[in-house]
């Protein structure tokens, strides 16, 4: 089917599926499929379901063959990689209010606080991971050290800096996250300095009373 489709952007193919090529649909959705397995390795570290993801990526990328409007949106890229991820976030956000998933480690936020190891310095400030590998400058920690920190995101952390920081542990930009979230870039890009400067003052704090 790609060699059928392969020399068509997706834009004039999503306007022959408005057209009644329906058959199409399924043509994306076999596209697609990478860029919902990545999306959910990504989000996997919020503590969901891997396969539970993927599933909720593939609706969003129906939504987004349903829903997408070239003269209004942006590619169709673009316009996937963003429906595809705010079913994801609102599949998590839904799965949380139902159980909450323990911390298991940290990703650091602050890749220039530390000094040297023989100073006995080391970065403070590290944030939600996950219980699977996900790179280098993953540093896992005891549990807790997990609950401390957990209490500090829990206490310092308004409801939108939480959701801000959920999806920047993805590795996501704050233009990304601002749009998933629905908000503008400069405050979602300032609710991101804030949390920042809240984790790493509380964190700090924490230490000194170690």
């Amino acid at each position: 089917m790609s060699g059928r489709y392969g020399n068509t952007t997706d834009e004039e193919l999503i306007d022959r599926i408005r057209q009644g090529e329906s058959q199409i649909t399924d043509y994306i959705m076999e596209k697609y499929k990478n860029l919902v397995r990545k999306k959910a390795k990504s989000m996997y570290i919020l503590g969901a379901d891997n396969d539970d993801l993927i599933q909720e990526g593939m609706i969003g990328l129906f939504k987004a063959v349903r829903d997408y409007d070239a003269g209004r949106d942006a590619s169709f890229y673009t316009f996937a990689d963003l429906c595809v991820s705010r079913q994801m976030y609102n599949a998590v956000q839904a799965s949380r209010r139902e159980k909450h998933a323990p911390l298991n480690s940290y990703i650091s936020l602050y890749e220039d606080m530390a000094e040297t190891e023989e100073d006995g310095a080391m970065e403070l400030v590290n944030v939600i991971a996950s219980n699977i590998e996900t790179n280098p400058e993953q540093i896992f920690i005891d549990k807790e050290n997990v609950a401390q920190i957990e209490a500090i995101i829990e206490k310092e952390l308004s409801s939108f800096e939480k959701q801000v920081l959920d999806l920047y542990i993805t590795g996501m930009a704050y233009s990304q996250i601002a749009k998933v979230l629905g908000r503008d870039e400069k405050s979602t890009d300032n609710a991101l300095q804030r949390l920042k400067t809240k984790l790493r003052r509380a964190v700090n704090n924490q230490n000194k009373i170690k």
